[in-house]
């Protein structure tokens, strides 16, 4: 513990991503924090949503508990502030609707199993400056390209200035690069042990997104922010290790390298590919994002080194072999939808399925896969609840919360009136 900070953040994830949190003065740091259970009942707006499981709505909107070992205070990023990220108890039991405690549930079992979790993620952002007229746009780029690094993608210097603070703040950046869209960024995080990488990948997103606040910017990581744009998506490259951190996905002595229990993965990851959309696309927006032909996780398949499959097998062997997952949105809770993807990955392993053949087509005219993702939020959910093996695994609790704000979420969509409406209709009609 580090005694030179006057405070600490402590912070947890919600169920929509969000960073929870309050300050407190190093001095009272061993009381912990108490947050209200009321908080599994909001949404995006702010409105409850009464009854929704984990909230206690009518039960008086009770406490919890931020629970945490100072020990694992880590630098910060504001003055003379650190961060833990804390565990949510009630009465003694973790929250059974937490993502990160369904996290912790999940890379338990699979350890259980003797099978121990890493995982490195790739995330997508677009960077936002104000249009002038109360909204936002993509920031002036002309020099732009995929895989551009310097001053022509990043006049602003953003990158420099968040590479610097993430390092500094121990959030190990792998590498930076424009992506295929103007104003449109790829952030690869290091490889670690999954619930390490997940809230690395939690605090990166708020580091993000703050230090551009400060200079009047945005960083928004929504699937698909602009129509005429590319989406932008999660990635988790996942590989598991035996007790002496041996890659157990590879295999020499098979065709293609990969063992018996990667193909299981795979297998898993694609048996459950629809209801896994309930949780890893849970917005409105992600399923503009998933759409066939654009190598964003739609089709429930998987291929060698293939960008149009949702399940990529990268080309390298040995220590580095993993399995790429491509459905998640950029706006997913990034330990829900870890937490969700890893036990789809159990359920392969314990049924001991195949995942048959991989995808031979070119992922945008020809595709041998015939199951995609569910048209949109409301069928994603309705695909959730449907896998109810995966419900079980995942946690009925949680999805019973997740499925309760996001109906929500999505009745209010289907209930409003959109610009596009009104620019189409209203000279007309």
């Amino acid at each position: 513990m580090n005694a030179s900070y006057d405070r600490i953040r402590v912070l947890w994830p919600d169920h929509l991503g969000l960073a929870r949190g309050k300050y407190v003065p190093m001095r009272l740091v061993d009381r912990g924090a108490r947050h209200c259970t009321g908080t599994w009942a909001l949404g995006f707006d702010r409105t409850m949503t009464p009854g929704t499981p984990g909230s206690l709505f009518f039960e008086g909107l009770p406490d919890m508990d931020a629970v945490f070992d100072p020990i694992t205070m880590r630098p910060g990023w504001e003055e003379n502030t650190g961060i833990v990220i804390a565990d949510l108890m009630r009465h003694g039991e973790p929250v059974a609707v937490s993502p990160r405690n369904a996290l912790k549930r999940a890379i338990a079992e699979l350890n259980e199993l003797g099978y121990h979790p890493k995982v490195g993620i790739e995330l997508e952002a677009f960077l936002l400056e104000p249009d002038g007229r109360g909204g936002w746009q993509p920031i002036s780029t002309p020099g732009a390209y995929v895989y551009g690094t310097g001053p022509s993608v990043d006049p602003r210097g953003m990158i420099d200035e968040l590479w610097r603070t993430a390092e500094a703040a121990g959030l190990p950046v792998e590498a930076i690069n424009s992506e295929y869209d103007e104003s449109q960024f790829e952030f690869t995080l290091e490889y670690d042990w999954a619930l390490k990488a997940a809230d690395d990948a939690f605090l990166f997103k708020l580091l993000a997104r703050e230090l551009a606040a400060k200079h009047g910017l945005m960083w928004t990581f929504l699937g698909k922010p602009f129509t005429d744009r590319g989406g932008s998506g999660l990635h988790l490259n996942i590989s598991f290790a035996d007790d002496s951190e041996r890659n157990l996905f590879d295999d020499p002595s098979t065709e293609d390298g990969l063992a018996t229990v990667a193909k299981q993965v795979i297998a898993g990851l694609v048996a459950h590919h629809q209801g896994l959309s309930g949780i890893c696309a849970p917005t409105v927006n992600a399923y503009r994002r998933l759409r066939p032909g654009q190598l964003s996780g739609y089709w429930a398949n998987w291929g060698h080194d293939h960008r149009g499959a949702t399940i990529r097998i990268p080309p390298e062997r040995g220590a580095p072999t993993r399995i790429e997952h491509r459905l998640s949105d950029g706006a997913a809770p990034v330990h829900s939808a870890m937490a969700a993807v890893l036990q789809a990955a159990r359920l392969g392993i314990v049924n001991d399925l195949d995942p048959g053949a991989p995808e031979s087509g070119d992922g945008f005219e020809n595709v041998d896969a015939t199951v995609g993702v569910p048209e949109h939020l409301g069928a994603g959910l309705d695909a959730l609840e449907a896998d109810t093996e995966l419900v079980e695994a995942i946690g009925a609790e949680i999805v019973a919360q997740h499925v309760a704000i996001k109906r929500t979420e999505w009745d209010k969509f289907l209930g409003a009136t959109t610009d596009w409406e009104r620019n189409e209709y209203l000279p007309f009609l």
